[in-house]
């Protein structure tokens, strides 16, 4: 294989696993990344904490995957969160499970990680170009890349394509390869946001008292017949974004996407039975208010009674059983998606029917993709870090079989 060279586009967690896939196997790779250094979103995204992955069991996980979950999972057969957490520990880099399950690094940061990574790259050969911007091919079939001395041209025995999403465009994914690869005949499905935040019409007074609050010790699902989430998530000046609600992204999304709203029940008092909530509502409160009624009996107060406020009509106060039963599926309308390049991540993508198992495009033989380019989502928690990573794995595997395809065929 140390005859091949392999070009992989891209310096996220997808093209770098590609490109340790291929340097493993003995193939020349060479890394173009747009950013003045590769990682970029990978540091931001563990500047608090690297979620690296997540320790519940596969069936589980896989499920996270929601329509995409029988695809990703064939990723993770070959690479799943055991496999990510040894890899790292082979860089040097413990890990360790929280108490929600999460993976984290044990220095809590992904720039040791990376350097470590990058590192032992350098060192099986693979050489990163940082400041290429890839622009497209040539009529002879050459990368066309924009570089600090000027346009230029490379070929390559395959390319993998691992340029990501359109969220964080000032971090390198811009969505760019989107007209690029549409010029080709590409199927791609259009680039939306995922684990975002949403957009409600809240009163100035709202807005203006709670603004920034977090709402803490909650629950919510979307209107329909799905469990509940637990969690957590924040106030904005225009709606919400955060942890539980990042959970719930793609059925609001595509509800607002259908229907121009969406209808979000939060559970105020998760840790109460509705019974207790019933019991404390219609309980006599004498000459004391419903502020101080409810804040006393129940522990609703600040921003969570004044969601109450926000969410009910006045005559609701009037009804106790009503009350309680609010309390326990508050209805919040959303009415928009926040914008794409504030999401943490992107839906969408280039289309499953468009690749083979290898993730090879049909119509482009030796062009593979993978990473959040890919028409897929998931939930933050671990399972876009560990499908990238396994999706890099699986697309340079991809081009070792075509390459010794191509072997094989000179050969006869």
């Amino acid at each position: 294989m140390s005859s091949y060279c392999v070009a992989v586009i891209g310096g996220g967690p997808a093209g770098l696993m590609a490109a340790e896939t291929l340097a493993d196997a003995g193939v020349r790779v060479d890394v173009y990344d747009a950013m003045p250094s590769v990682g970029r979103k990978f540091l931001l995204a563990g500047r608090g904490g690297l979620n690296l992955t997540h320790s519940e069991l596969l069936a589980a996980f896989v499920s996270r995957y929601g329509h995409q979950a029988a695809r990703v999972g064939s990723w993770l057969e070959q690479f799943d969160a055991d496999a990510l957490r040894q890899w790292a520990h082979g860089l040097g880099i413990s890990t360790f499970v929280g108490s929600s399950g999460r993976v984290f690094p044990s220095e809590m940061k992904a720039a040791p990680l990376l350097r470590a990574w990058l590192q032992r790259l350098r060192a099986n050969g693979v050489r990163v170009h940082a400041r290429h911007v890839w622009r497209g091919w040539t009529e002879d079939g050459a990368l066309k890349l924009d570089t600090p001395q000027g346009a230029m041209t490379r070929k390559a025995d395959a390319v993998v394509l691992a340029l990501g999403g359109a969220s964080w465009a000032r971090l390198g994914s811009d969505g760019a390869w989107q007209a690029i690869l549409v010029r080709e005949g590409v199927a791609v499905s259009p680039l939306l946001p995922a684990n975002c935040g949403f957009t409600v019409n809240w009163s100035p007074y709202f807005t203006q008292r709670f603004s920034g609050e977090p709402l803490k010790s909650i629950a919510m699902a979307p209107q329909g017949d799905m469990a509940m989430r637990r969690g957590e998530c924040v106030v904005t000046h225009d709606g919400l974004e955060g942890g539980v609600i990042y959970a719930w992204s793609a059925h609001l999304r595509d509800a607002i996407l259908a229907t121009g709203a969406a209808v979000l029940h939060i559970d105020l008092l998760p840790d109460h039975e509705p019974g207790r909530v019933l019991a404390e509502v219609t309980r006599s409160r004498g000459a004391r208010s419903w502020s101080s009624h409810l804040g006393g009996r129940l522990g609703l107060r600040g921003v969570k009674a004044g969601l109450l406020r926000e969410c009910l009509p006045k005559e609701i106060f009037d009804r106790p059983d009503a009350l309680a039963t609010a309390i326990k599926q508050l209805p919040l309308r959303l009415c928009g998606v926040r914008p794409l390049d504030e999401a943490i991540s992107t839906a969408g993508g280039v289309r499953f029917d468009g690749l083979d198992p290898g993730l090879m495009l049909n119509g482009m033989p030796g062009v593979f993709c993978a990473g959040e380019m890919l028409d897929w989502e998931a939930p933050t928690g671990g399972y876009l870090l560990t499908a990238c990573f396994a999706s890099g794995r699986v697309a340079a595997q991809g081009v070792l079989r075509w390459l010794d395809g191509k072997d094989r065929g000179q050969s006869l």
